[in-house]
């Protein structure tokens, strides 16, 4: 998956923002104002996403490419290289996975928006 697809992806979800809000290379993409997803845009492309503490070890065990989250909770966040060795649709899930964990996290009042 490339970068942008990767963008493509993120934006066609529900209430999604993307900005630069650390420097020029950075895309961040929010839900509600709340991150899911930073895409490093030179190379080598990077995305890091939220994830399950416990998927999140699984996921780094399982794929050379997936590592404990750059700059972020290495708990609950992996860092993803974009390098083709992971499936479109995997990736696609983990976004999805963090998207959701980020809905699932806001107060009742905010979430009632989603479908």
């Amino acid at each position: 998956m490339n970068i942008e697809k990767v963008r493509l992806y993120c934006l066609k979800k529900e209430f999604v923002t993307e900005s630069f809000p650390f420097n020029e290379v950075t895309l961040v993409f929010k839900v509600m104002n709340k991150i899911f997803c930073l895409a490093i845009l030179t190379p080598p492309h990077l995305i890091n996403l939220k994830c399950d503490p416990e998927l999140a070890v699984e996921l780094r065990e399982k794929y050379e490419a997936v590592s404990p989250g750059y700059h972020m909770n290495k708990t609950h966040w992996n860092t993803i290289m974009l390098d083709g060795s992971i499936p479109d649709k995997l990736i696609k899930s983990w976004i999805d996975h963090s998207y959701d964990l980020i809905v699932k996290s806001m107060p009742q009042k905010d979430s009632k928006k989603f479908k």
